[in-house]
């Protein structure tokens, strides 16, 4: 009988599903702070709280993927977001849906690091490049419905509805993950290799730093400039609404990067380029939002929202090749995902250190327009590494030792 879905393509249909749960609790929040009677620092926790296993777990939980097989972790993570997803709609505390959404946090963990391993194992290299491409547009496209969807349900359900929708879909997605993707998908590379070798072996070589880094950088800046797009827009006094579709849109725009950046791999362009093209457009798409210039007006304003929109989707090249580079940069085939959960933490602490340092900037200047030095320094030390991870490219061809890979 013939396989009708594509395996690859169920593993980034988990993924969005695991992403939706990182973009579900914006939407949710003035709610949230009104019926749970929530503090605006209490609100400022709930957001970061997803992050906190990313920055301290990361490496850890990419090791324990590697030794229990990508397809089972990301069913383990599925499992855990929907259960601490059902849970959380039925809380009525502040202190339970934050520890709820530091479960949620270890489930997307689980959920979504092995991926690119477990891509890697069911296509051929000819579809590689193009379906890590695609899998780094899950958190973009992921975060975007989020913010476009959940208003409106929670308008018709109230806030436990839309955490229980989560829950439904998550669990639905693992269901499906089990079965359409093949038990080979968990073959474990070196599993004579004790989880804390592998860890010692990742963070002692040069390759999954420097991808590491670059995404750090990338993050930290992206996260900055949508992150604070709400608030820009509030106090540049435009309507609520308008916001709300601007930045929705901003985030969603991310995702043709990612995919185009899969696509240009496919056709040997090099990934240097991808990741010296992205950076370059977050640096010049920061100057023309954030910086001062003209007068004002309609013009001027749309000027400065092409910039946001340059900035995000030309800037999306950096994940979709940096997902590439990263099973390419893992010291062996048993070391993938604990390589990519060292991408992840790192790219975590990004999203934890840039919009603070940014906002630390504007208050010193007494306005927004300083955005893009910082955005922009990151930018050009993302462009460095580039450089690096060229080189290390070059004198590394073959990427890591490779088992034969699973075949659906």
């Amino acid at each position: 009988m013939t396989r009708r879905i594509d395996p690859a393509l169920v593993v980034v249909l988990a993924g969005i599903s695991a992403a939706l749960h990182v973009g579900k609790l914006p939407p949710a929040l003035p709610v949230l702070r009104e019926s749970l009677h929530i503090g605006l620092v209490q609100a400022g926790f709930l957001l970061s709280l997803v992050q906190l296993a990313g920055m301290t777990l990361g490496l850890a939980i990419g090791a324990a993927a590697d030794s229990l097989g990508p397809r089972r972790t990301m069913v383990l993570g599925l499992l855990i977001l929907s259960a601490a997803s059902f849970a959380g709609g039925a809380v009525h505390s502040a202190a339970a849906l934050m520890a709820l959404r530091a479960a949620e946090g270890v489930g997307f963990l689980l959920a979504s690091l092995p991926a690119p391993g477990l891509i890697r194992r069911l296509v051929e290299p000819a579809r590689l490049s193009a379906m890590l491409g695609l899998w780094g547009a899950y958190m973009p496209f992921g975060t975007a419905a989020a913010l476009l969807v959940g208003p409106g349900f929670i308008a018709l359900t109230g806030w436990p509805g839309w955490w229980w929708l989560l829950a439904t879909l998550s669990l639905v997605m693992a269901v499906v993950l089990f079965i359409a993707v093949p038990a080979s998908g968990d073959v474990r590379a070196g599993m004579s290799v004790a989880p804390g070798r592998r860890i010692v072996r990742t963070i002692r070589s040069r390759g999954p730093w420097l991808a590491s880094l670059a995404f750090a950088v990338y993050s930290s800046q992206w996260l900055a400039v949508v992150g604070f797009l709400p608030t820009i827009y509030a106090q540049a006094g435009l309507p609520v609404a308008y916001t709300a579709v601007a930045t929705a849109f901003a985030a969603a725009v991310n995702m043709a990067g990612n995919i185009g950046a899969g696509r240009l791999l496919q056709r040997r362009v090099p990934a240097a380029a991808l990741l010296l093209t992205g950076y370059g457009a977050m640096l010049v798409g920061a100057i023309v939002a954030f910086a001062q210039w003209g007068e004002g007006g309609v013009q001027v304003a749309a000027i400065r929202y092409a910039g946001v929109l340059l900035f995000s989707t030309v800037g999306g090249l950096v994940p979709g090749t940096l997902f590439s580079i990263g099973v390419r940069v893992a010291p062996d085939e048993s070391t993938v995902s604990t390589t990519i959960g060292w991408m992840q933490q790192l790219s975590a602490f990004g999203q934890f250190v840039g919009p603070p340092l940014a906002a630390w900037a504007a208050a010193r200047a007494g306005g927004w327009h300083v955005i893009w030095w910082v955005t922009g320094s990151l930018a050009a030390t993302g462009m460095v590494i580039a450089v690096a991870i060229s080189r290390f490219l070059a004198g590394h061809p073959a990427g890591p030792r490779t088992a034969s890979r699973a075949r659906p």
